[in-house]
């Protein structure tokens, strides 16, 4: 079987999908699947549910929704109310955005309507679009977030759970380029895996990598295995790591959450990572804007892609 992505052109009947009991109103997903193979990547439970493949058919079969801007700039019109995030169910920078720019027609809708938004990526394609980044944050009066996933800075580990995406190192370089054009940019340590990039050493690696390329804020989230992908990453854990096999059965024994005493110790730790690299959300703190909810994000949301 090849192992090549496959792009499907699509058309959407909308873009603007509204989210429930998230620290934002609508997201935006202009492809749905993503070549990035994160194993861990809760958006395959969606895949799941609309009868698609959970495995390699949401790693290699993207689809691209040709009509999406032209479709959010007829839904922006009506001036929605609240905020947006971009890239909640798939990375909206993964490679195929360099062809098809859909991104980046998203920020320049948003510039002509302006709403607050977020952007969720572990991509570096990102850089690409500084000075449209720049022109949309002052358009929205600085309420734009950008998020870069980097849930650990091991090579090892990265290379097996996100083989399609770019380095972590790289992801921090681009951090610190955005952050060097003034956009609000930080680092969600998300997922934490139970075993693989929960040590206080591994945490602290990227605590002090985001520090250093002047991070505004650090958020994390322990991995939640919903039932629809549970077997998918349990089947990765024993192929690349088979000594967690046991103890993931044990953590997850009660459902698609951690124990709550691994949680609370897991806070516990990063709460003083968190404060020994002063990551205390400083760009809200000198615009004075409101902090938008970032740290243990809640575990239920209704989302589309």
């Amino acid at each position: 079987m090849s192992t090549r992505p496959i792009y499907r052109e699509v058309e959407c009947g909308s873009a603007l999908n509204r989210v429930r009991g998230m620290p934002f109103d609508w997201s935006l997903n202009p492809y749905k699947g993503c070549v990035h193979s994160c194993r861990y990547c809760f958006a395959r439970a969606y895949h799941a549910r609309m009868g698609r493949d959970v495995g390699p058919g949401f790693d290699r079969e993207i689809d691209v929704k040709i009509n999406f801007v032209e479709t959010l700039r007829r839904e922006l019109r009506k001036r929605p109310t609240g905020s947006v995030a971009i890239g909640t169910a798939t990375d909206p920078y993964q490679p195929c955005e360099g062809r098809y720019r859909l991104t980046q027609g998203v920020l320049l809708a948003l510039c002509d309507f302006p709403i607050p938004a977020s952007i969720v990526t572990k991509s570096t394609l990102i850089v690409r679009d500084i000075s449209l980044l720049v022109r949309l944050s002052e358009a929205l009066r600085g309420e734009l977030r950008v998020c870069f996933s980097v849930p650990t800075l091991e090579r090892e580990v990265w290379r097996r759970a996100e083989p399609g995406t770019p380095p972590p190192t790289q992801r921090i370089r681009a951090l610190a380029m955005l952050r060097d054009a003034g956009i609000d940019a930080g680092v969600l340590c998300a997922p934490v895996l139970p075993g693989l990039t929960d040590s206080i050493e591994s945490l602290d690696l990227v605590a002090a990598a985001a520090a250093g390329a002047g991070a505004t804020f650090f958020g994390w989230r322990p991995l939640k295995l919903d039932p629809e992908i549970r077997e998918y990453y349990f089947d990765f854990i024993a192929q690349e790591f088979p000594v967690l096999s046991a103890s993931y059965a044990r953590l997850y024994a009660t459902g698609a959450h951690t124990q709550r005493s691994y949680q609370d110790d897991l806070d516990r730790r990063l709460s003083e990572i968190k404060g020994r690299y002063s990551l205390e959300d400083r760009y809200r703190a000198e615009t004075r804007q409101p902090r938008a909810a970032i740290e243990r994000q809640p575990a239920q949301m209704t989302l589309a892609f």
